[in-house]
């Protein structure tokens, strides 16, 4: 996919860069990114993945902007209350970069559409709020066959992580699920929500601008992606730790008794 004198020139520094150079400015201009969510980690996530020159950028978010989000959700602005914020996203993302595809979705991820819209992408990047939309998005991933960037936040802390399940490591193994981290989706109600409990604005920032690279790695192939490894942020004191995980037999998706997809959202 070639790129126009415009486009070299706006993207440059990346051509310029002996991990992207232009092989890889092209490999962005072909990928189709599926973001969910377009608050506090899908406003840095869209905004570098359209600055970076990825083809076609979805977004799936049900909500409007409200003046509470605009301390984290640095996509929006005061003149886009009201607005659905993926219209609201789309605006921003349009005068950033014209060269980008955008594709908004103005609807809630539920079993019932969740295949249907990751399927039509290459690669996907959850910014969700809630664990039921994190353990679906997760899901049908693994049965759409999709890299996914998943990371979340509490009130200073972060984390982040690259799934690529339907793939083996170099041992044969499989590489692991969400569900062989995080086995058990918690109850409703036992972690206090964003709005019960705050969040610092510029953390939603640091953990989303992580996401976007782990994709624009993924998409270019250069790094170690974080697979079978959990990025944990103390933003409080300011330190990063790594922890392995690996696959388990017990996990629901490739492990000993797998599931299928709407047995797994019939029981959550």
């Amino acid at each position: 996919m070639s790129l126009s004198p415009a486009e070299l020139e706006r993207y440059a520094r990346h051509i310029v860069l002996q991990d992207v150079g232009g092989p890889g400015q092209q490999k962005l201009k072909a990928a189709r990114v599926l973001v969910i969510g377009a608050g506090g980690l899908g406003s840095p996530v869209l905004q570098y993945l359209a600055a970076a020159g990825v083809g076609t950028l979805g977004m799936v978010d049900d909500d409007t902007v409200s003046l509470s989000n605009l301390q984290r959700q640095v996509i929006h602005d005061t003149d886009q209350l009201g607005e659905p914020k993926v219209a609201s996203a789309a605006e921003t993302l349009s005068r950033l970069n014209p060269h980008v595809k955008l594709e908004p979705w103005a609807e809630r991820l539920s079993p019932h559409n969740a295949l249907a819209l990751i399927s039509r992408y290459d690669l996907v990047v959850d910014g969700s709020d809630n664990f039921a939309t994190r353990y679906l998005v997760s899901d049908a991933c693994f049965f759409a066959q999709k890299p996914l960037v998943t990371g979340a936040v509490g009130r200073l802390d972060g984390s982040l992580t690259l799934l690529k399940p339907f793939e083996t490591g170099a041992d044969g193994v499989h590489n692991p699920t969400y569900r062989c981290i995080f086995p058990e989706r918690p109850p409703e109600g036992l972690l206090p929500t964003c709005a019960e409990a705050g969040v610092l604005g510029a953390l939603t920032g640091m953990i989303g601008t992580m996401q976007a690279m782990e994709a624009i790695k993924e998409i270019v192939g250069f790094g170690e992606g974080l697979v079978g490894r959990l990025l944990l942020v103390d933003a409080r004191d300011m330190r990063f730790e790594t922890i392995r995980y690996r696959w388990s037999a017990r996990n629901p998706l490739n492990g000993e008794n797998p599931r299928r997809f709407d047995e797994l959202t019939e029981v959550e």
